[in-house]
């Protein structure tokens, strides 16, 4: 299969740009002009081409797309392009920005300029600042065949970028960049306009309703107590921090605050609009949002899709190009505004439990696991042994503490945090010394997962030394010293520029991310490497699905499909079994999945013998 390398230049402003808007709008813009384009078709010399947009389509249909590779540095653009504005789609998407972020994490940066001077394989031009502004016919001879040298340099620097880091990736990640980059490239899912526009009438009614009764009283929103007091109400723990001033924990209310900033694109909209009246923001999230999608079915009535193949140190799809899919709370009504075609439903499936499931198999946690895969209610279980009670009378507030306690204790959480969990969730004070029970009573039981934060804790020491390590009970993964954790997918897992620091008297471990400073530590390195093994079991189980179904969606654990009307019963089927089918280097591993349809992406998952369309 040939390798077709690719980029286009193509007119900008200061006002219509992709720093300012999503690679969607930008390419399907009415100001959208291609100045030149460079194409490299395997080693061959590069070739550049500038015209009209019939002679550059001219130009493209002279290659065998259909049979070939495309290779872009941000794919997302050019592949775009490509499919978008020439209606190509090759057999296969490439993508070096994708790849880098898979690779080298925040360590080299993703931008062209940082991989070459990386891998020391050129420089890239400058002459793009040049054209700002620059419509095509505006280049005089000389400026134009400079810029054209300029695309043909970053065609080269893309192809040799590729060659370097591709042998770190096997042929399933190379299929999750391509299965990543065509729900964008190529779109199948529709929006309705009229549900997008009745919701973001009734979001801002509601958000101005809120404004008006706090404006009655801007002192009770201004007050850090009374303003806690509000988040509370809506179920939201509010942000702490330590004060710089007097050494104690105090509110995390200012605008800069990581915390506030969480708050401003919180799933309920009016936690959103609490967070900006108080920060005095005009537009909560939920709007912005919404009108981006109404803007978006005006312009091309579908939904391509962007997401980041490799968008978080461990692996997981992130949110890209100022859209966000990843955190539509339930019962969203932009759910109800994402709709498959006539004759058509949307098919997903949501791996169970899946963090808790991996933890515990790697931990070597077998009897709890057992318990699992059996069916039992681990949840109730524990609850069962926090209350002193049977297993068949555990009512439901104390499965929710059994439910918040088994997803935050397999990560190491304490008493303090455990009991700020459980009343910021529920609402009900169970007490410090109830908590310091519960936490002993799982550190307990749970023995071999307490086990594995101390070899979380070795398996730091090892990268830091150098050295060696084998991390894991009954799914052992290798700490490749400074190189990190080697995963299933044969990327790692990595801590740059890890080191131990002296922290009040104590050593602590940190390292370095996008140039923060982040603290880690044994029980933190243990559930990253649980949410790298997580991602990976995902990413093997849509790899497969996708042999037989267009993938067009992942949320989170969760695959969606487009799949016609007649085979909605037989495609619920396939992929439960595809998801609940346990890897090659973890077949003990137990795996569950729920499963649901529907026209529009709103609809609730269950068991399979309880599916219905």
């Amino acid at each position: 299969m040939d390798i077709i390398t690719v980029d286009f230049e193509s007119f900008y402003d200061k006002d219509y740009s992709l720093s300012k808007m999503t690679t969607e709008a930008y390419i399907n813009d009415k100001r959208f002009e291609v100045i030149g384009v460079g194409i490299k078709v395997n080693d061959e010399e590069t070739k550049t081409y500038s015209g009209s947009k019939m002679y550059i389509a001219g130009v493209l249909a002279g290659y065998n797309w259909k049979e070939s590779a495309v290779l872009a540095h941000n794919c997302l653009f050019d592949g775009s392009i490509l499919a978008l504005r020439f209606n190509i789609k090759p057999k296969l998407w490439l993508d070096t920005l994708s790849m880098a972020r898979a690779v080298h994490g925040t360590e080299v940066g993703g931008s062209l300029k940082a991989l070459a001077e990386y891998y020391g394989v050129g420089e890239k031009g400058s002459e793009v600042m040049n054209a700002l502004g620059k419509r095509r016919m505006q280049f005089r001879a000389p400026e134009l065949e400079a810029y054209m040298l300029y695309c043909k340099n970053d065609v080269d620097l893309t192809y040799e970028i590729f060659k370097r880091m591709v042998p770190h990736f096997n042929k399933g990640e190379i299929k999750l960049i391509d299965l990543t980059l065509r729900m964008h490239t190529e779109p199948k899912l529709l929006l309705d306009d009229a549900v997008l526009s009745s919701h973001l009438y009734m979001v801002r009614k509601k958000k101005e309703e809120l404004m008006a009764q706090i404006a009655s009283d801007k002192k009770e929103l201004m007050s850090n107590p009374k303003f806690a007091a509000a988040l509370i109400t809506l179920g939201v723990k509010p942000p702490l921090k330590i004060s710089s001033r007097t050494g104690k924990e105090a509110y995390a209310f200012a605008k800069s605050d990581e915390g506030m900033k969480e708050l401003l694109s919180h799933e309920n909209p009016m936690v959103q609009a609490l967070v900006a009246a108080r920060l005095g923001v005009k537009s909560t999230l939920e709007e912005t949002r919404t009108q981006r999608f109404i803007d978006m079915a005006d312009r091309c009535g579908k939904l391509p899709v962007p997401l980041k193949y490799y968008g978080a140190m461990t692996g997981r799809w992130a949110a890209s190009d100022k859209t966000n899919l990843q955190n539509l709370p339930r019962g969203s009504a932009i759910k109800e505004a994402i709709v498959a075609p006539e004759g058509w439903k949307i098919v997903g499936a949501d791996l169970s439990n899946i963090e808790l499931r991996v933890g515990l198999y790697f931990s070597g946690q077998l009897d709890k696991l057992e318990l699992l895969a059996t069916g039992t209610d681990l949840y109730k279980d524990f609850a069962s042994s926090v209350f002193n009670v049977a297993y068949d009378e555990v009512d439901d507030d104390q499965r929710f503490i059994g439910k918040t306690s088994q997803l935050s204790l397999i990560y190491g959480t304490g008493p303090a945090k455990l009991h700020a969990a459980i009343k910021s969730l529920s609402g009900k004070d169970i007490g410090e010394d109830v908590a310091k029970r519960i936490v002993d009573i799982y550190r307990s039981e749970y023995s071999w997962v307490k086990n594995a934060w101390y070899e979380g804790e070795a398996a730091l020491r090892a990268m830091k030394d150098n050295k060696a390590f084998t991390f894991g009970e009954v799914l052992p993964m290798h700490v490749m010293g400074g190189a990190g954790i080697k995963l299933p997918s044969g990327l790692f897992l990595k801590y740059p520029a890890l080191k131990q620091v002296d922290d009040a008297g104590k050593k602590s471990w940190v390292y370095s991310q996008r140039k923060e400073i982040v603290r880690i530590h044994g029980p933190k390195c243990f559930q990253n490497t649980i949410q790298a093994l997580a991602r990976c079991v995902m990413g093997e189980s849509m790899v497969r699905i996708a042999k037989k179904l267009p993938v067009v969606l992942t949320i989170h654990d969760a695959v969606y499909c487009m799949v016609p009307d007649q085979l909605v019963e037989k495609a619920a089927k396939f992929i439960v079994e595809e998801l609940k089918r346990p890897p090659e280097w973890a077949l003990g591993l137990p795996l569950d999945a729920e499963v649901g349809a529907g026209q529009t992406l709103a609809f609730k998952m269950a068991k399979l013998e309880k599916f219905k369309v």
